[in-house]
């Protein structure tokens, strides 16, 4: 059998506070032993889980891997509006006149990831 992924691993200069954004994004929980100022932070969601650990490095570049997320129960632009009033910040916009594309946002310590239109869009 091949590998499977575990979970996604972001480094970050604070591990719980990440944590907790991304918690609140995923409608997911962090681990019951995880507390402020832990190195490391372990978030899980229906469908996912991010650990955060905590490093020495600011980030300086562009991600090379990145989250892309379709919302549920909501559309892309009120998705979007959520996750923005959470603390992301929109980064880029390639929303078209059609109603295709995404949005680009940064989480609170500038990592990107990208928000799609919801499967209810797509149709």
């Amino acid at each position: 059998m091949a590998s499977l992924v575990r979970h996604i691993t972001v480094d970050c200069s604070d591990a719980y506070s990440l944590g907790q954004f991304w918690a609140a994004v995923l409608d997911g929980s962090l681990a019951d032993d995880d507390f402020p100022g832990d190195p490391e932070a372990l978030v899980t969601a229906p469908g996912s889980t991010l650990l955060f650990v905590t490093v020495p490095d600011a980030k300086s570049v562009k991600n090379r891997v990145h989250v892309d997320l379709q919302p549920q129960d909501r559309t892309r632009d009120e998705e979007v509006e959520r996750i923005v009033a959470l603390g992301a910040t929109v980064v880029g916009d390639h929303r078209r006149p059609d109603g295709t594309g995404w949005v680009t946002l940064a989480d609170p310590e500038g990592n990107e990831f990208c928000v799609e239109r919801s499967a209810a869009e797509r149709e």
